[in-house]
């Protein structure tokens, strides 16, 4: 047997070279893995660029086979637009400020089709210009939708969602929720399709908040703005006390012109206390209106009366102490500030007007 004694130089050495040996096979293996990751990574870039090629290899044939489109094809595309616009406009037309809003863009594309000299640019300048007119049929239908809405809630009345029609405007457009039937029902790229009836849906919206708007006593009961006393508690001027003033005073000349401020059924006329004479108008819905201190009553109870009909003149009859209107609003039997809704009509009335 022989034995070894390791001293301590022998031994550092041998660490030494353990050490070394460790350290040179961590090194290739880190660029091992270095170069893997390179290596996909490059990959990576490499696909990345043959897709973008791709992409714009596709772009530029579907350009080039848009350029080589016949004219008579064209024409075809830009027939069958023009019917999908038809049935957009004929319902957004009757819509106030609808003229001022789609006039603009309508003569901008004749201009613009007029001014190109081949037939071909001709046809995509009418292409640009329906694109053009659909954008501000958007435009208008959402905001006159927008402005219906906030002009229920300045009177206090939530619009609900039975008031939304269900969508679209002529025949084909009523129920075609889907983009793509509605493309193949009216011939048009979905693209084109899909906005015809974001405008259309849009554009019966704001039709409905419109309907349920007329509905509402929001027009004034007499011309011109003055208001002699407001809603709420105030000092009464025959007891000089604090007393609740359940309506608005509208002063004026002696037999001055009442309207009624919404469409309905006239419930009572005739002589009430405090009041004097007197016409309360239903309106259908929980809405009742009234107007007292009248010198002469135009209507008799059971008429049905439009918006803005006479129902009588100006007086200071009953508890009254000078020539004015008051006028009340009622909802489900509660009473209702009434300058909610006549702020709520010069809002609307505002937006039709421009």
């Amino acid at each position: 047997m022989r034995a070894f004694v390791l001293t301590q130089r022998s031994q550092m050495l041998a660490a030494g070279g353990v050490a070394a040996a460790a350290l040179w096979m961590g090194v290739c293996t880190a660029a091992m893995l270095i170069s893997v990751i390179q290596g996909s990574n490059a990959e990576r870039q490499v696909a990345q660029v043959k897709a973008q090629y791709e992409r714009w290899i596709a772009d530029r044939e579907a350009r080039l086979q848009g350029a080589a489109a016949s004219p008579a094809a064209l024409a075809a595309q830009v027939e069958q637009r023009h019917a999908a616009l038809a049935l957009l406009l004929t319902d957004a037309k009757a819509a106030p400020g609808a003229a001022q809003a789609l006039t603009p863009p309508i003569a901008q594309a004749l201009s613009a089709a007029t001014a190109a000299a081949d037939p071909v640019r001709r046809l995509q300048a009418v292409q640009a210009g329906q694109e053009q007119v659909v954008e501000a049929a958007e435009a208008f239908a959402q905001t006159r939708a927008e402005r219906m809405r906030k002009a229920l809630k300045l009177a206090g009345v939530a619009p609900v969602a039975a008031a939304r029609k269900t969508g679209g405007v002529g025949g084909p457009l009523i129920a075609a929720d889907d983009p793509r039937a509605l493309s193949a029902e009216l011939g048009v790229d979905p693209a084109f399709a899909e906005r015809v009836r974001r405008a259309a849906a849009d554009l019966s919206e704001a039709q409905a908040l419109s309907d349920t708007a007329s509905k509402l006593p929001l027009a004034r009961p007499t011309a011109g703005g003055a208001q002699s006393s407001g809603f709420g508690v105030r000092v009464d001027p025959f007891t000089r006390r604090a007393a609740f003033h359940p309506g608005l005073d509208f002063p004026g000349a002696r037999m001055t012109p009442v309207h009624a401020t919404a469409p309905g059924r006239v419930t009572f006329t005739g002589m009430r206390a405090g009041y004097g004479n007197t016409v309360e108008i239903d309106h259908g819905g929980g809405f009742k209106t009234r107007y007292a201190h009248l010198a002469s009553i135009a209507v008799r109870p059971g008429q049905r009366v439009a918006a803005g009909a006479k129902l009588g003149g100006m007086g200071s009859t009953g508890r009254s102490t000078g020539t004015h209107l008051h006028y009340e609003v009622w909802v489900n039997g509660r009473v209702q500030n009434p300058a909610r809704f006549v702020r709520a009509g010069a809002y609307v009335l505002q937006g039709e007007n421009g």
